[in-house]
């Protein structure tokens, strides 16, 4: 198992919970505008059909290999290895209906729980520009993080913090999750359960328990 396989693992996660309505931009009303007429209502029903075949083209899209490597900054190559790799130890499997990538996500968490710090240690190193990560990042910030802490970030010359530097499960990390909140908020769990104490780490795998299961988060 490789450090980019839970990087993989939990964007499809994130996907999973994706609709395609969470994609749709629909046409703006004609009416607004002062548009009366049939023909320009017909146009804007016309266009609301095209957008929300466009957002499920979108959807489907971004469970290829293509879509995957493109949002994560990782090879195509890697990426298919990577599904291959977590199909075999049932950390995922290939759907029979849609032939889309899915995260076995019991086995998933109990991997986080009881090996992620074992098989992918993490220490803070030198003071650096980052991206706030563990109880530094908004998803943990108002729990933990006390006045004084000296935070922890993810190495990034677009960073605007500073902090101790983690090394990233992945060295793509910063980029794949300035283009995904939800991603951005599972990773850093994730390194509260690599880096933190006994407090931060039951915190972190409470929240990552919820959001797998569809708790309240």
């Amino acid at each position: 198992m490789k450090s980019q396989d839970i990087v993989i693992l939990t964007k499809l996660i994130c996907l999973s919970r994706l609709k395609a309505s969470d994609l749709l931009v629909d046409a703006p009303d004609p009416l607004l505008f002062g548009w009366d007429n049939d023909e320009k209502l017909n146009e804007t029903q016309i266009q609301r059909i095209d957008n929300i075949n466009e957002a499920d083209n979108r959807l489907e899209y971004a469970f290829t290999v293509r879509g995957l490597a493109e949002a994560l900054g990782i090879s195509k190559s890697e990426i298919s290895n990577s599904i291959m790799r977590c199909v075999n130890v049932s950390l995922a499997k290939i759907s029979r209906v849609n032939q889309k990538p899915e995260v076995n996500k019991k086995v998933f968490f109990n991997f986080i729980r009881y090996g992620l710090r074992l098989v992918f240690p993490a220490r803070p190193a030198e003071i650096t520009r980052g991206i706030p990560t563990t109880f530094a990042a908004p998803v943990l910030k108002e729990k933990l993080l006390s006045a004084g802490d000296l935070i922890m970030v993810w190495p990034d010359a677009f960073g605007r913090e500073m902090g101790q530097s983690v090394a990233p499960l992945y060295k793509s990390v910063p980029f794949a999750v300035r283009k995904d909140p939800e991603l951005y908020s599972y990773l850093a769990l994730l390194d509260a359960v690599r880096l933190g104490n006994p407090r931060e780490m039951n915190l972190a795998l409470e929240k990552i328990h919820g959001k797998f299961f569809n708790e309240s988060d």
